[in-house]
Order: C-alpha cells, then structure tokens, then sequence
C-alpha cells in the first residue's frame, strides 16, 4: 500500500465532496452578484488581519471581536454567504476528523496517556 496514492484518493474524494460542491455552487452565486462579493471579500480580508495578529500573539480586543461576530451574523442573512459559511464549516469538520483519524491511527507510536 503506497500512502501517498491513499492520500491522492482522500483528496479526489474530497474534491468530489458534498460539500466542497455546495461551496463552488455558492461561489458562483455570490461571484455573480456584486454587492456580496465586495461584503464576502471585505470580511474575508478583515478575518485574515485577525488571524494573523492572534498568531503575532496581538490578541484583538474583546470589542473588536464581537465587531466581528455581528459583521458575521449580518453577513448571515444573505442567503448565498451563509449557504458557503455552512458548507464551509460542514467541510473544516470533515478535515478536523480525517486529521484525528490519522493522528489516533499514531497515537501507539507516542505511548497513550489517555484510556
């Protein structure tokens, strides 16, 4: 068995996913209007300013997180933008899992501490 065929083989299984296919069914919808591509686009730069500060170890402040949250919730009610958030967080448990499923599958190599 070569692992990487098998990880070739995950990742055509992913790309041909439920869930990878509603978010380009939902990037195409919001490609195709405007208006929520510039608010999508606009949170998606501001989210990434706050990643990268949280990994600087420059944690924002608590209002600058819940700016966030609303803008998240408001970005929520259009209905294409919160079609890809839901598809987007359906596939990110799917790679959490897939991850935990290898790193269990190791586990023997480090001695468990847990039972």
């Amino acid at each position: 068995m070569n692992i990487y065929d098998k990880a070739n083989d995950l990742a055509r299984a992913m790309k041909e996913s439920q869930e990878v296919q509603e978010i380009t069914s939902a990037m195409k919808l919001i490609e195709a209007d405007p208006e929520s591509k510039q608010m999508l686009d606009s949170f998606r730069e501001r989210q990434m300013e706050v990643q990268q500060r949280i990994m600087t170890g420059d944690m924002p402040s608590q209002e600058e997180m819940e700016k966030m949250e609303k803008l998240f919730e408001v970005l929520s009610l259009n209905l294409n933008i919160r079609r890809l958030f839901d598809a987007e967080r359906r596939l990110s448990i799917i790679i959490e899992d897939v991850n935990k499923i290898i790193s269990d599958s190791l586990q023997h190599l480090y001695g468990s501490t847990q039972s």
